[in-house]
């Protein structure tokens, strides 16, 4: 992996792996929404292009945030799962999806209510039950 860093502050070292605008979003559906394939990314309603998507999916690669392979019983497909590194994300999404409850539900009136996803219960334990589930659902896709 080269160096993608544009200074030493670890604010900025983080943006300038997941601080495009598709980066974090692809991590979400991954993590919330178990999604691992092209296709099941492409048919978010936020209506990343196949390009925009592809170049996203390999920097996530590149950066050792995901990982793309085979299902052992479907090999003309490839997946896309999350490393340690890219679970390790989790908080953050939580912390966003928290944030943005309180500070642009009067703006978007079309946000999504929290509390059905289980966001409106202790933010650690939501955290930790979202990084289990994933780490659950990997382990049974490749076993």
């Amino acid at each position: 992996m080269k160096n993608n860093f544009r200074s030493g502050c670890p604010v900025a070292s983080t943006l300038d792996i997941v601080g495009d605008k598709w980066s974090l979003l692809i991590v979400r559906d991954m993590l919330i929404q178990g999604k691992k394939t092209f296709k099941d990314f492409s048919i978010s309603p936020e209506g990343i292009a196949p390009g925009i998507l592809s170049s996203r999916l390999k920097w996530l690669e590149e950066n050792e945030l995901i990982t793309k392979q085979k299902l052992p019983n479907n090999q003309k497909e490839n997946i896309y799962l999350l490393s340690e590194k890219g679970i390790e994300l989790a908080p953050i999404i939580t912390e966003i999806i928290l944030w943005s409850d309180k500070n642009l539900r009067a703006q978007n009136e079309k946000m999504y209510a929290i509390a059905e996803a289980g966001f409106d219960q202790d933010k650690t334990k939501v955290t930790e039950s979202i990084q289990n589930n994933y780490r659950d659902m990997v382990q049974s896709l490749i076993s």
